[in-house]
Parts: C-alpha cells; sequence; structure tokens
C-alpha cells in the first residue's frame, strides 16, 4: 500500500504538462525522474520504458484509459516528507513561452494538485523516499492538444522548483507517412540518414502552407531538431517534404549499454561491482574510441529503465549506486567538450553529465548516482561555436546503417487562432 501525505488545506498547488518526453529536475536530491505510460508499471515496477505522448479522445484527456495516461515518479534521497504539489501550463510551439490560453481554455478540474502517494525505501544503503502520480485525472482533465509543461514544487511555493515536465497532447487530424533512407545529397550510403515524408490534411482545411509548422527530432534529441516552414511540394489536400538537406540527420552509432541490476555481480557492461564507503560503485569497462566500424546490437534508443534482482518492489528496494564512465584518450580535445548523453541525463549538456578529462590517466570520466535498472548512453561532441549540436563522430563515428527513433511533430496555427494545435505525431524507426 502506498502511504498517503495529508497536506494542510490552504497550502496552493499547481501543475503542468508536455509532449514526446522531457524532463528536468533541478535539485540535486532529486532522482530518477521518470514518465511513462500508467500500462508500463505493474505491481513488481517498471516494465517497458516508453516516452509517451497523451491523444484527445472526444476533445478532452481524462485519466480513464490507463494507455493514455501518464505515470510520474521520482525520488527524494532521504526519508524526510516533502510537501510536493504540480500544475500545468500550455506553451507555444516552440516551446518559448506560454501560449496565452487562459487555464479554464484548456484544463477543466482543479489548477493544482498535491502529490499524496508515498513510499520510503526498504533495506538500502542510501535512504530515500519514491513518489509518484497519475496525470491527467479526474481532477485534471486537459482540453486542448499542443505543448504542456508540468512543474512540481515543493511547500506550495513555485519558486522552490523541484522539477519541470514536457510533454504533448495531440488530436489526430492529419495522416503522416514517412520513410528514413541512406542516399542523400551528402553522400551515398555513408554517414548520414535522410528523413522524407508526407501530411495529408484528412481532416483540417489550411489556407497558407505557412499556418503549419513541423518538428522532427531523433532519439528525442533537442540539439539536432529540424523545424520546417515550406514543404518541398504543394498538393491538394497534401504537404510533402522530400529531399529537403535540413531533415539529413547524423546516423551516429548504435547506444552504449549497461545495466546495474545486481549488488552482487556485474551486469552487462560492467566490469565490477564493489562496496566502499557506504555506498555501491559500479565501474564500467572503458569504452574504445569506435570510428571507422559499424557493429549493430539491439538497444533502447538512449532509454533507462529501472530494475533490481531479489526485489519484490523495485521502485522502493532498488539500490543508488556510483556509476564510473572511463575513456581512454591520449590528449584532451581542446575544440569543444565531451558529454554523455541519453535519457538518464535528459538529454541535455549540462556540467553534471560533462566529462572531465585526466591528465595523468590519459582519459576522459565522469561519475554520477544512478538507481539500479538498464541505461543506454552515447558519447556526445559539442565543438565551440556550434550552437550546442553535439555529434557522434568524434568517438563512435557516424553510420546510415544505424537503428534510430524519428518523431514528427505536425503544428497548425490557422490566421486568427490564439495556441498552436498538434495535430500530428508519428513516431518511427530507421531500418535500412
Amino acid at each position: 500500500m502506498r502511504k498517503i501525505v495529508f497536506i494542510i488545506a490552504f497550502i496552493s498547488v499547481f501543475f503542468a504538462a508536455q509532449a514526446q518526453i522531457h524532463v528536468c529536475p533541478f535539485s540535486e536530491h532529486v532522482r530518477t525522474l521518470r514518465v511513462i505510460y500508467q500500462t508500463d508499471m505493474t505491481e513488481e515496477g517498471q516494465t517497458y520504458a516508453s516516452r509517451p505522448f497523451l491523444k484527445l479522445v472526444e476533445g478532452k484527456v481524462d485519466g480513464s484509459d490507463a494507455a493514455n495516461t501518464l505515470h510520474i515518479s521520482f525520488d527524494e534521497m532521504s526519508h524526510d516528507l516533502r510537501q510536493y504539489s504540480y500544475t500545468v501550463t500550455h506553451m507555444k510551439a516552440d516551446w518559448s513561452g506560454e501560449s496565452g490560453l487562459s487555464t479554464t481554455e484548456y484544463l477543466k478540474g482543479f489548477t493544482t494538485q498535491d502529490i499524496v502517494y508515498y513510499e520510503h525505501s526498504i533495506n538500502t544503503t542510501r535512504e530515500y523516499t519514491h513518489y509518484e502520480f497519475l496525470f491527467p485525472n479526474e481532477e485534471m482533465i486537459l482540453t486542448c492538444s499542443g505543448n504542456y509543461k508540468l512543474l512540481i514544487y515543493e511547500d506550495g511555493d513555485r519558486d522552490k522548483r523541484v522539477a519541470e515536465i514536457q510533454f504533448c497532447v495531440v488530436e489526430p487530424l492529419t495522416t503522416v507517412q514517412a520513410n528514413v533512407r541512406s542516399n542523400t545529397d551528402i553522400e551515398l550510403n555513408g554517414r548520414y540518414q535522410q528523413v522524407d515524408f508526407d501530411v495529408r490534411m484528412t481532416a483540417i482545411r489550411y489556407n497558407d502552407p505557412n499556418e503549419i509548422k513541423i518538428v522532427v527530432r531523433q532519439n528525442n534529441r533537442s540539439d539536432n531538431e529540424v523545424w520546417l516552414k515550406q514543404p518541398t511540394f504543394i498538393e491538394p489536400g497534401r504537404l510533402r517534404y522530400q529531399n529537403q538537406k535540413a531533415l539529413i540527420f547524423e546516423g551516429g552509432n548504435e547506444y552504449h549499454h549497461f545495466d546495474p541490476f545486481s549488488a552482487y555481480y556485474a551486469g552487462v557492461g560492467i566490469d565490477r561491482v564493489f562496496f566502499q564507503n557506504g555506498d555501491y560503485h559500479v565501474m564500467l569497462f572503458p569504452d574504445e574510441m569506435t570510428r571507422g566500424q559499424y557493429i549493430h546490437q539491439f538497444d533502447s534508443d538512449g532509454r533507462f529503465i529501472v530494475n533490481a534482482e531479489r526485489t519484490k518492489d523495485s521502485e522502493i528496494e532498488a539500490e543508488y549506486m556510483w556509476a564510473h564512465w572511463v575513456l581512454p584518450a591520449e590528449k584532451p580535445w581542446l575544440d569543444g567538450a565531451l558529454y554523455i548523453g541519453g535519457d538518464l541525463f535528459g538529454n541535455e549538456l549540462k556540467l553534471t553529465n560533462r566529462m572531465q578529462y585526466d591528465v595523468e590517466n590519459k582519459c576522459y570520466w565522469l561519475t554520477t548516482l544512478v538507481k539500479q535498472g538498464g541505461y543506454d548512453y552515447q558519447y556526445w561532441f559539442c565543438g565551440k561555436g556550434t550552437q550546442n549540436k553535439t555529434t557522434t563522430q568524434r568517438v563512435d563515428g557516424s553510420y546510415w546503417q544505424t537503428e534510430n527513433e524519428y518523431a514528427i511533430y505536425i503544428y497548425w496555427r490557422p490566421f486568427g487562432a490564439r495556441y498552436d494545435r498538434l495535430v500530428g505525431l508519428l513516431t518511427l524507426k530507421s531500418e535500412l
């Protein structure tokens, strides 16, 4: 049974939301912030690492369908009881700010909610408290498509931000057909992949193609996302985006993987597990520069999952461990910085996932605290003056054969409208 936090009635609360998921914890005491479908959870714990988005059904999303409801959870690294609340805000298509809609226009019910379900960790070396809630729910029903930001904060004070979650709600008024190919205008069967797609206006009428905005992302990354305004061809009821150089993506390489599901022996990608100074540590096998060769292996395109052996409930019985990355390099790169990329770090470039160079041992290294489970990661190099755009070519190379996940977002804002509607969303795998 989950325990219930009883919040004093006068404490205020509020909430926010978003679409194919981006998460960002603001506190170093908050770990393992996850957003998955409710159906991805069982009594024993997480079963799948989804990147969910919500769908408007008959003009609303109300939490009545577990397959269309978000399960949001995080850990606070103590057994102290915290008073957390959440609120939701409707955002512009480019996330540059709020859409301008009032809460009554996109939300039915309360504007804030308390997070009342929590449970303390059991028999773990590091104490933590696991919080979780479902969204949307019968108290907070969404009624508009588009981008949302969900803000979690403490003590009823919005300035005491704990975490932020971005997700989307789609109303399927268009049909998107897409494919990924290796034959690009840059090179033939080399390092890149070309995305082509058609958008059929099955249930909307637009007067100007400029009413349509399109975003394409690879593996849920924002550093290489592409914004499109003009199609290649305009046909009755259809917009075609073919052979556009903007839609040429670096193929990259398959993600690396490590799995510290056990505290007793080394899992996949792990050299050894040991206990020292009151904490578990996992030493990953040193990775190698693999430029020049492609080796196929199955991955989850950057996702992670929480899982621990010999537990009945991984959410509260999994250990936190220090994970240690090592990448041998004869000398540091002075023209940019190296990062560990993946959902583990929110696919962002921050000091927390920026690797440091050890001159004495001639290697890059990074250490961070992770919860037991399975994790995908890549090495991203960000050159100076590249506006935070990264490349995998510096370490792992880039190959047209690499399997990647692409997401295509179709936004529509007709003349005179007050917000950007998300009228289409397609995810597809490149299988070249």
